[in-house]
């Protein structure tokens, strides 16, 4: 690619953006009681709701009902084609439905809404022409219209189609909002992956403990504590007092000061050397806290208490084996 074909597709794809951009900017512009409407249907949906178009549309249909059931209003994605040879028996008048076409006049869409209809279903259209037949059936009608599509030829569906998912993600982010759904629902929904281990895995699913937590007692010298630290590899040791209270922290680092500055520990009592305060965090707390808070604080262990009593022992090398990180 020459420079001049390079820089002539960086400002085609520069434009392309900008378009799009626009063209969803001017939409935010429209919303009015329509989309009021249309959040109120799908509130109070006793069923599902049923998404439903074909072709670029029916892409992006599928992907709005994805985003509407893990957001907390349950939502399935029927294809305009296979509705007319007997999905349509999904849809109940329990439910609400979903049409998207940009023309509104997609003749497998246009074929099956007054059959829906006819089930007593309400109907939401999605499409860029408030007159079309679409919208002319539908008991609400949200316009996606756009000025021009992103393509030079303004013939592929771009703009519009970026205009249609925005809208369908302002209604499910809507919805989100008027329920209360809350990162506890979303984990509910999103078990797997990243996003669940991150909202679902605590500090007692992943932390170490037993004979796995370094610990010695208060009254251990330096020597016994350099043992510990050798023996279990987390770079530290937890110190305990004789009615199993946590008294403190003394790690890898506290014994090269004191190498650097005292010399012979030999014989150096361990109380007089440790951390009275440090870092802990409670076993219900979420992993991803504690990872947080480890990267706050320039730390690689945490030790894990609560109403005062050692329980178990966290290295960050425990959340990236969990994969929290």
């Amino acid at each position: 690619m020459t420079a001049l074909s390079e820089q002539s597709t960086l400002a085609l794809a520069r434009e392309v953006i900008a378009i799009e951009a626009q063209a969803v900017a001017a939409m935010a512009q429209r919303l009015d009681a329509e989309f009021l409407r249309a959040t109120g249907l799908l509130l109070a949906c006793r069923g599902r709701v049923v998404v439903c178009g074909i072709g670029k549309s029916g892409h992006i249909a599928r992907k709005i009902a994805a985003t509407l059931a893990s957001t907390g209003t349950p939502a399935l994605f029927v294809h305009a084609a296979e509705a007319a040879h007997g999905d349509l028996g999904m849809i109940t008048a329990q439910d609400v439905f979903i049409g998207m076409s940009y023309s509104g006049e997609g003749s497998e869409l246009v074929a099956i809404v007054p059959l829906v209809k006819r089930e007593g279903t309400p109907t939401i259209a999605i499409s860029g022409n408030p007159g079309s037949t679409l919208a002319r059936h539908a008991d609400v009608h949200l316009d996606c219209s756009v000025e021009k599509e992103a393509c030079p030829l303004n013939l592929a569906p771009t703009s519009s189609t970026t205009a249609m998912l925005a809208l369908g993600d302002a209604l499910a982010v809507a919805c989100l909002d008027a329920r209360g759904f809350g990162p506890a629902d979303f984990a509910r929904s999103h078990p797997g992956g990243n996003l669940g281990r991150r909202l679902l895995t605590r500090v007692r699913d992943v932390m170490r403990t037993g004979q796995a937590v370094p610990q010695v007692d208060l009254q251990a010298s330096v020597m016994d504590a350099v043992h510990e630290i050798s023996r279990k590899q987390m770079g530290m040791t937890a110190v305990v007092a004789s009615d199993g209270q946590l008294a403190g922290i003394f790690t890898d680092g506290d014994l090269r000061k004191l190498l650097e500055h005292v010399g012979d520990i030999r014989n150096l009592p361990l109380a007089q050397v440790i951390n009275p305060r440090p870092m802990t965090i409670g076993p219900d707390a979420l992993a991803a806290e504690a990872a947080h808070q480890l990267d706050a604080g320039h730390r690689n262990q945490l030790l894990v208490v609560e109403s005062g009593k050692l329980l178990g022992a966290l290295h960050m090398q425990d959340l990236l084996a969990a994969k929290v990180i």
